[in-house]
Protein backbone atom coordinates (compact mmCIF):
# COMPACT_ATOMS: atom_id res chain seq x y z
CA UNK A 1 0.00 0.00 0.00
CA UNK A 2 3.03 2.65 0.74
CA UNK A 3 4.10 1.56 -2.73
CA UNK A 4 1.14 2.74 -4.25
CA UNK A 5 0.83 6.10 -2.02
CA UNK A 6 4.89 7.00 -3.43
CA UNK A 7 3.18 6.06 -6.58
CA UNK A 8 0.43 8.21 -7.00
CA UNK A 9 2.58 11.28 -4.97
CA UNK A 10 5.27 10.88 -7.96
CA UNK A 11 2.49 10.54 -10.46
CA UNK A 12 0.90 13.71 -9.52
CA UNK A 13 3.73 15.88 -8.79
CA UNK A 14 5.82 15.32 -12.03
CA UNK A 15 2.90 17.29 -14.37
CA UNK A 16 3.38 19.87 -11.26
CA UNK A 17 7.02 19.95 -12.66
CA UNK A 18 6.90 20.15 -16.05
CA UNK A 19 4.47 22.82 -15.99
CA UNK A 20 6.63 25.04 -13.80
CA UNK A 21 9.45 24.36 -16.39
CA UNK A 22 7.32 25.63 -19.05
CA UNK A 23 6.40 28.85 -17.09
CA UNK A 24 9.88 29.80 -16.01
CA UNK A 25 10.86 29.05 -20.25
CA UNK A 26 7.99 31.14 -21.41
CA UNK A 27 8.82 33.94 -19.21
CA UNK A 28 12.75 34.71 -20.46
CA UNK A 29 12.51 37.56 -21.91
CA UNK A 30 14.44 37.80 -25.51
CA UNK A 31 17.30 40.56 -25.06
CA UNK A 32 17.39 43.25 -28.31
CA UNK A 33 20.26 43.05 -30.35
CA UNK A 34 22.63 46.37 -30.11
CA UNK A 35 21.25 48.87 -32.57
CA UNK A 36 22.90 48.31 -36.51
CA UNK A 37 23.67 51.88 -36.43
CA UNK A 38 25.48 54.85 -34.11
CA UNK A 39 23.18 57.62 -35.44
CA UNK A 40 19.47 57.76 -36.43
CA UNK A 41 20.51 59.31 -39.91
CA UNK A 42 22.59 56.94 -42.38
CA UNK A 43 23.95 59.68 -44.95
CA UNK A 44 20.88 60.80 -46.71
CA UNK A 45 18.86 58.35 -45.32
CA UNK A 46 17.51 57.46 -41.70
CA UNK A 47 18.96 54.62 -40.49
CA UNK A 48 16.41 51.93 -38.01
CA UNK A 49 18.26 53.23 -34.77
CA UNK A 50 15.38 54.63 -32.13
CA UNK A 51 16.79 55.81 -28.65
CA UNK A 52 15.48 55.53 -25.21
CA UNK A 53 12.63 57.35 -24.24
CA UNK A 54 13.40 61.30 -23.32
CA UNK A 55 16.16 61.21 -25.18
CA UNK A 56 16.85 64.65 -27.45
CA UNK A 57 18.53 64.35 -30.26
CA UNK A 58 20.26 67.74 -32.07
CA UNK A 59 21.19 67.48 -35.59
CA UNK A 60 23.53 70.27 -38.34
CA UNK A 61 23.46 68.68 -41.73
CA UNK A 62 25.64 70.62 -44.41
CA UNK A 63 26.04 69.54 -48.34
CA UNK A 64 28.61 72.09 -49.55
CA UNK A 65 29.08 73.11 -53.19
CA UNK A 66 29.86 71.04 -57.01
CA UNK A 67 33.58 69.80 -55.94
CA UNK A 68 34.12 70.79 -59.94
CA UNK A 69 32.51 74.23 -59.40
CA UNK A 70 35.22 76.74 -60.26
CA UNK A 71 36.74 78.88 -57.54
CA UNK A 72 35.38 77.36 -55.17
CA UNK A 73 37.87 75.17 -53.11
CA UNK A 74 36.18 71.87 -53.75
CA UNK A 75 32.87 73.45 -53.64
CA UNK A 76 33.16 74.86 -49.94
CA UNK A 77 32.73 78.21 -51.45
CA UNK A 78 30.05 77.07 -53.42
CA UNK A 79 26.73 78.77 -54.52
CA UNK A 80 24.29 76.14 -54.20
CA UNK A 81 25.17 75.06 -50.39
CA UNK A 82 22.41 73.62 -48.29
CA UNK A 83 22.20 72.77 -44.16
CA UNK A 84 19.44 72.21 -42.23
CA UNK A 85 19.03 71.90 -38.72
CA UNK A 86 16.51 69.42 -36.94
CA UNK A 87 15.38 68.65 -33.02
CA UNK A 88 14.36 65.16 -32.48
CA UNK A 89 12.37 63.55 -29.13
CA UNK A 90 12.07 60.28 -28.08
CA UNK A 91 8.27 60.24 -26.66
CA UNK A 92 8.94 56.29 -26.37
CA UNK A 93 11.36 54.02 -26.69
CA UNK A 94 9.90 53.05 -29.69
CA UNK A 95 8.54 56.36 -31.15
CA UNK A 96 10.42 59.91 -32.27
CA UNK A 97 9.04 62.86 -33.40
CA UNK A 98 11.05 65.21 -34.94
CA UNK A 99 11.57 69.08 -36.59
CA UNK A 100 13.80 70.63 -38.57
CA UNK A 101 14.21 73.79 -41.07
CA UNK A 102 15.93 73.72 -44.53
CA UNK A 103 17.96 76.52 -46.11
CA UNK A 104 16.83 75.61 -49.09
CA UNK A 105 13.26 76.31 -50.34
CA UNK A 106 12.91 77.25 -46.21
CA UNK A 107 11.42 74.51 -45.74
CA UNK A 108 9.95 73.27 -42.09
CA UNK A 109 9.50 69.24 -41.71
CA UNK A 110 7.65 67.35 -39.47
CA UNK A 111 8.74 64.13 -38.72
CA UNK A 112 8.13 60.48 -36.76
CA UNK A 113 10.03 57.32 -36.13
CA UNK A 114 8.67 54.31 -34.92
CA UNK A 115 10.11 51.26 -34.26
CA UNK A 116 7.82 48.28 -35.61
CA UNK A 117 10.30 45.02 -34.83
CA UNK A 118 13.84 44.31 -33.04
CA UNK A 119 16.46 41.88 -33.91
CA UNK A 120 17.06 39.34 -30.94
CA UNK A 121 20.15 38.40 -29.98
CA UNK A 122 19.01 35.13 -30.10
CA UNK A 123 18.16 35.09 -33.62
CA UNK A 124 14.25 34.75 -33.26
CA UNK A 125 14.15 38.27 -35.21
CA UNK A 126 16.72 38.27 -37.78
CA UNK A 127 15.93 41.91 -38.46
CA UNK A 128 14.92 45.11 -37.31
CA UNK A 129 11.99 47.05 -38.98
CA UNK A 130 11.06 50.55 -38.53
CA UNK A 131 8.78 52.99 -40.05
CA UNK A 132 10.08 56.29 -40.88
CA UNK A 133 7.97 59.26 -42.49
CA UNK A 134 8.06 63.27 -43.00
CA UNK A 135 5.78 65.94 -43.92
CA UNK A 136 7.59 69.30 -45.33
CA UNK A 137 6.27 72.86 -46.04
CA UNK A 138 7.85 75.15 -48.34
CA UNK A 139 8.25 78.37 -46.66
CA UNK A 140 9.55 80.80 -49.32
CA UNK A 141 7.39 83.96 -50.23
CA UNK A 142 6.66 85.42 -53.49
CA UNK A 143 5.47 88.32 -55.97
CA UNK A 144 2.43 87.22 -57.26
CA UNK A 145 2.18 90.37 -59.58
CA UNK A 146 4.49 91.83 -61.82
CA UNK A 147 5.55 95.72 -61.20
CA UNK A 148 2.83 96.37 -64.32
CA UNK A 149 0.27 94.47 -61.79
CA UNK A 150 0.22 91.40 -64.42
CA UNK A 151 -0.40 88.21 -62.56
CA UNK A 152 2.73 86.17 -62.39
CA UNK A 153 2.02 82.50 -63.64
CA UNK A 154 2.00 79.73 -60.88
CA UNK A 155 5.03 77.59 -60.87
CA UNK A 156 5.33 74.44 -58.68
CA UNK A 157 9.47 74.39 -58.27
CA UNK A 158 9.86 78.47 -58.58
CA UNK A 159 6.95 79.84 -57.08
CA UNK A 160 4.09 81.26 -56.81
CA UNK A 161 1.82 78.67 -55.55
CA UNK A 162 -1.91 78.42 -56.41
CA UNK A 163 -2.63 77.38 -53.10
CA UNK A 164 -1.59 76.57 -49.59
CA UNK A 165 -1.72 73.06 -50.35
CA UNK A 166 0.52 72.99 -52.80
CA UNK A 167 3.21 73.66 -50.60
CA UNK A 168 3.17 70.36 -48.99
CA UNK A 169 5.52 67.03 -49.64
CA UNK A 170 5.23 63.69 -47.83
CA UNK A 171 7.65 61.04 -47.38
CA UNK A 172 7.33 57.29 -46.10
CA UNK A 173 9.96 54.47 -45.78
CA UNK A 174 10.12 51.30 -44.56
CA UNK A 175 13.68 50.28 -42.91
CA UNK A 176 14.72 47.22 -42.40
CA UNK A 177 18.18 46.45 -40.64
CA UNK A 178 20.32 43.93 -39.78
CA UNK A 179 23.55 43.81 -37.22
CA UNK A 180 25.24 41.01 -38.58
CA UNK A 181 28.43 41.17 -36.14
CA UNK A 182 30.12 44.04 -34.07
CA UNK A 183 31.48 45.11 -37.17
CA UNK A 184 28.90 44.98 -39.95
CA UNK A 185 25.40 46.13 -40.33
CA UNK A 186 23.47 47.11 -43.34
CA UNK A 187 19.86 47.98 -44.33
CA UNK A 188 17.16 48.01 -46.78
CA UNK A 189 14.93 50.90 -47.23
CA UNK A 190 12.00 50.66 -49.68
CA UNK A 191 10.25 54.73 -49.57
CA UNK A 192 7.13 56.54 -51.31
CA UNK A 193 7.89 60.37 -52.03
CA UNK A 194 4.79 62.79 -52.51
CA UNK A 195 4.74 66.16 -53.84
CA UNK A 196 0.66 67.59 -53.81
CA UNK A 197 2.05 69.28 -56.92
CA UNK A 198 4.77 69.16 -59.82
CA UNK A 199 4.54 71.65 -62.27
CA UNK A 200 1.15 73.22 -63.20
CA UNK A 201 2.45 74.10 -66.65
CA UNK A 202 3.56 70.60 -68.47
CA UNK A 203 0.45 68.12 -68.70
CA UNK A 204 2.48 64.85 -68.32
CA UNK A 205 4.44 65.75 -64.78
CA UNK A 206 1.00 66.56 -63.51
CA UNK A 207 0.96 62.95 -63.03
CA UNK A 208 4.14 62.43 -61.45
CA UNK A 209 3.59 63.36 -57.93
CA UNK A 210 4.81 60.18 -56.57
CA UNK A 211 7.76 58.63 -56.73
CA UNK A 212 8.57 55.24 -55.26
CA UNK A 213 12.40 54.33 -55.01
CA UNK A 214 14.85 51.60 -52.58
CA UNK A 215 17.89 52.65 -50.57
CA UNK A 216 20.87 50.55 -49.56
CA UNK A 217 23.22 51.54 -46.61
CA UNK A 218 25.95 49.71 -44.70
CA UNK A 219 28.23 50.45 -42.06
CA UNK A 220 31.55 48.49 -41.40
CA UNK A 221 33.49 49.34 -38.27
CA UNK A 222 37.51 49.83 -38.57
CA UNK A 223 38.08 50.71 -35.05
CA UNK A 224 35.58 51.23 -31.48
CA UNK A 225 34.91 54.64 -32.52
CA UNK A 226 35.23 54.74 -36.42
CA UNK A 227 33.09 53.17 -39.04
CA UNK A 228 33.09 53.58 -43.34
CA UNK A 229 29.71 53.98 -44.43
CA UNK A 230 27.34 53.88 -47.42
CA UNK A 231 24.17 54.66 -48.98
CA UNK A 232 22.91 54.32 -52.60
CA UNK A 233 19.33 55.64 -53.58
CA UNK A 234 17.92 55.03 -56.37
CA UNK A 235 14.51 55.59 -58.21
CA UNK A 236 12.60 52.89 -59.02
CA UNK A 237 9.41 54.59 -60.83
CA UNK A 238 10.68 56.62 -63.87
CA UNK A 239 9.61 60.40 -64.17
CA UNK A 240 8.92 61.58 -67.98
CA UNK A 241 12.09 63.73 -67.94
CA UNK A 242 15.33 62.10 -67.53
CA UNK A 243 17.49 64.24 -65.86
CA UNK A 244 15.38 63.07 -61.96
CA UNK A 245 16.13 59.88 -62.74
CA UNK A 246 19.21 59.77 -61.13
CA UNK A 247 20.56 57.59 -58.14
CA UNK A 248 22.22 58.87 -55.31
CA UNK A 249 25.39 57.42 -54.29
CA UNK A 250 26.99 57.95 -50.99
CA UNK A 251 30.35 56.97 -49.56
CA UNK A 252 32.52 58.72 -46.42
CA UNK A 253 33.45 57.84 -42.65
CA UNK A 254 31.81 58.04 -38.97
CA UNK A 255 33.38 59.25 -36.06
CA UNK A 256 31.19 58.37 -32.80
CA UNK A 257 31.10 58.32 -28.92
CA UNK A 258 28.36 57.52 -26.54
CA UNK A 259 26.66 60.80 -27.19
CA UNK A 260 28.20 62.49 -30.44
CA UNK A 261 27.98 60.98 -34.50
CA UNK A 262 30.06 62.48 -36.76
CA UNK A 263 29.99 61.79 -40.77
CA UNK A 264 31.51 63.17 -43.45
CA UNK A 265 31.59 62.02 -46.77
CA UNK A 266 31.16 62.68 -50.89
CA UNK A 267 27.50 62.44 -51.78
CA UNK A 268 25.71 63.81 -55.25
CA UNK A 269 22.69 64.67 -53.16
CA UNK A 270 22.10 68.62 -51.86
CA UNK A 271 18.79 68.46 -50.80
CA UNK A 272 19.08 66.89 -47.57
CA UNK A 273 15.20 66.24 -46.99
CA UNK A 274 14.38 62.76 -49.10
CA UNK A 275 12.02 63.76 -51.37
CA UNK A 276 13.36 66.47 -52.11
CA UNK A 277 16.40 64.06 -52.77
CA UNK A 278 14.50 61.52 -54.56
CA UNK A 279 12.34 63.54 -57.06
CA UNK A 280 14.67 66.57 -57.40
CA UNK A 281 18.08 65.78 -57.84
CA UNK A 282 19.64 66.50 -60.64
CA UNK A 283 22.72 66.27 -59.82
CA UNK A 284 25.02 62.64 -61.71
CA UNK A 285 27.68 61.25 -59.12
CA UNK A 286 29.76 60.22 -62.07
CA UNK A 287 29.60 63.37 -64.30
CA UNK A 288 30.30 66.72 -62.17
CA UNK A 289 27.41 66.24 -59.11
CA UNK A 290 29.41 64.96 -56.51
CA UNK A 291 29.85 67.23 -53.75
CA UNK A 292 31.30 66.45 -50.05
CA UNK A 293 28.48 66.99 -46.86
CA UNK A 294 28.42 66.27 -43.47
CA UNK A 295 25.97 65.34 -40.35
CA UNK A 296 26.60 66.10 -37.08
CA UNK A 297 24.64 64.28 -34.02
CA UNK A 298 24.88 65.22 -30.53
CA UNK A 299 22.04 63.31 -27.92
CA UNK A 300 21.13 64.78 -24.30
CA UNK A 301 19.20 62.49 -21.88
CA UNK A 302 16.77 63.43 -19.49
Amino acid sequence: MKKYKILLFVLLIIPALCFSQKKAKDSIVEKPARPAFESATLIDNASNVLFNKNTLEVMMQHRFGLIEEKNSLAGIYGANSNIRIALSYAVLDWVTVGYGITKKNRISDFSLKVGLLKQTRSGSMPVSISYFGNMAIDGRSFDTKYPNGDPIPPDANNGPFLIRQDRYSYFHQLIIAKRFNSNLSLQIAPSLSHFNVVNYNDVNSRKENDRLSIAFGGRYKVSPQTALICDISTPITKLNDNKYNITGFSFGAEFSTSAHAFQIFITNFNGILPQYNYMKNTNDFFNGGALIGFNITRNYNF
